[in-house]
C-alpha cells in the first residue's frame, strides 16, 4: 500500500510561532475550503488538534474548536478520513463516545481518533479541568480507552477503574466502523500503552534513520504486548518547503527559522518541553516549526522531497501529517508537485491536475 497523505488542518491561524502574519486565518471558512478542496486534489487524511488555547499564536488569538469542526467537515467532505484529536481529561469517555459515534454516521466511518495525553497546566488551570502528572495521565487514558471501545463494541458496557465507572451502558447507534486509534508519546509509559491499545503509532518528526528504530521498537512491542492483533501503523509529522530549486527551499527555510525569542508562542512551548519526556534535544529552530517537522527533511525541490518520501515509506512509514505555509497555497503546490507525480491518490488512479485547477505560486 502506498504512503497516505495526511495534513494538519490549521485550527489556530497558523504553523510558525515567530512569523505573525501566514495568510491563514482560524475560521470556518476557511477550515472549510481546505479540507473539501483537499480531498479533490489527493489528501487522505486531515488531522483536527484539541486545544482551547492558541500555543502557536499566543493565547489571546483564535483557536477553534476540534470536535464541533469535525461535525460540520463530516456533512460536506465525502472522502477524508477525519483524525479527530482527544484529551481524556477534556472528555468523559462515555459521552466522547457517543459524540464520535454520531459524527462517523454523519461521515459514513470516517472519523478516527488521536488520543492525547495533556501536556499544558495553564490550559487546564483556566477551563477549570484536572490536569494529572505524566504517568497518572497514562493511566487514566487507559480506562478511557477500555470504556469508548466498550461502549462501540458491546450492546451493553460496564467498567469499574480508579478514574470512570459505567454501568450496564447503551450506546447506539454504533459507529459504521470502529474508529481507528492513532496516539503519539516517548516515553516507555505512553509506547506501552500505545502498543496494547492503539492501532496506529504517530511520531514527531524525524530523519528515516532515527524512525527505523523506533518503529522497529513498537513492532517488537506490539507482539509482546498485543498478540493476535493486527500489526500497528506508523504515521511521522513534516513541515513541508517545496520549491521549483534547492536555493529558493534554502530562502524560505532561512525565512521561517529566523527564531525571536520573544514571540507569543514562546513560554508555552516551553512548558510543552518541561510537560513531556521526548528522548532527544530540541532546538530553537524546532521552537519555529512546530512538532520537530523540518526534521523529517521534506525540504528542497519536488524530486528530492519525493525521494525522502520514497525512504520513508520503505522503513515502514504508513501515513504523513503534513504542514505547509500558507497552507492552501502549498498544498495545491504539493499535490500537483510531488502527490500527482508519484500517482499515489488514494483510490489508486493517477489524476492529473489540469492547469485550471492550480493555483499560479512564485
Amino acid at each position: 500500500m502506498s504512503i497516505r497523505f495526511g495534513y494538519w488542518l490549521p485550527m489556530f491561524g497558523g504553523w510558525l510561532r515567530n512569523v505573525d502574519d501566514e495568510r491563514m486565518e482560524a475560521s470556518w471558512r476557511y477550515v472549510r475550503d481546505l479540507a473539501v478542496r483537499s480531498e479533490q486534489i489527493g489528501y487522505d487524511i486531515s488531522l483536527l488538534a484539541e486545544l482551547n488555547l492558541n500555543d502557536i499564536k499566543g493565547v489571546d488569538e483564535p483557536s477553534l474548536d476540534a470536535w464541533t469542526t469535525a461535525a460540520a467537515l463530516a456533512a460536506v467532505t465525502d472522502r477524508l478520513e477525519l483524525m479527530v484529536a482527544v484529551r481524556p481529561t477534556f472528555h468523559h469517555p462515555a459521552l466522547l463516545a457517543k459524540h464520535a459515534a454520531s459524527i462517523d454516521q454523519i461521515s459514513k466511518g470516517r472519523i478516527s481518533l488521536n488520543v492525547v495525553s495533556a501536556w499544558w497546566r495553564d490550559e487546564a488551570l483556566q477551563y477549570g479541568l484536572a490536569f494529572d502528572e505524566h504517568d497518572t495521565r497514562y493511566e487514566r487514558t487507559a480506562e478511557w480507552l477500555a470504556v469508548v471501545d466498550g461502549l462501540w463494541s458491546q450492546p451493553r458496557f460496564s467498567y469499574e477503574g480508579t478514574h470512570y465507572t459505567i454501568r450496564n451502558a447503551i450506546l447506539e447507534p454504533k459507529p459504521v466502523r470502529k474508529p481507528v486509534i492513532y496516539a503519539g508519546g516517548e516515553s516507555e509509559t505512553a509506547k506501552n500503552l500505545i502498543a496494547e491499545r492503539a492501532d496506529a503509532y504517530v511520531m514527531h518528526g524525524d530523519p528515516p534513520e532515527r524512525l527505523a528504530p523506533k518503529i522497529a521498537d513498537m513492532a517488537a512491542r506490539r507482539e509482546r504486548l498485543a498478540p493476535g492483533k493486527p500489526p500497528l501503523q506508523f504515521g511521522v509529522a513534516g513541515f513541508v518547503v517545496c520549491r521549483n530549486s534547492e536555493e529558493a527551499a534554502r530562502r524560505e527555510l532561512a525565512r521561517i527559522t529566523d527564531v525571536k525569542a520573544t514571540a507569543r508562542g514562546f513560554s508555552n512551548y516551553e512548558q510543552w518541553l518541561s510537560g513531556t519526556k521526548l528522548d532527544q534535544h530540541v532546538s530553537l529552530e524546532d521552537y519555529s516549526v512546530s512538532n520537530r517537522g523540518l526534521r523529517t527533511g521534506l525540504v528542497g525541490t519536488p524530486e528530492r522531497i519525493s525521494a525522502r518520501l520514497d525512504e520513508l515509506e520503505r522503513i515502514g512509514i504508513d501515513l504523513t501529517l503534513l504542514q505547509f505555509s500558507p497552507q492552501a497555497e502549498e498544498m495545491e503546490r504539493f499535490a500537483a508537485e510531488v502527490i500527482a507525480k508519484r500517482g499515489a491518490l488514494s483510490h489508486g488512479a493517477e489524476r492529473r491536475i489540469p492547469d485550471s485547477e492550480r493555483v499560479l505560486i512564485t
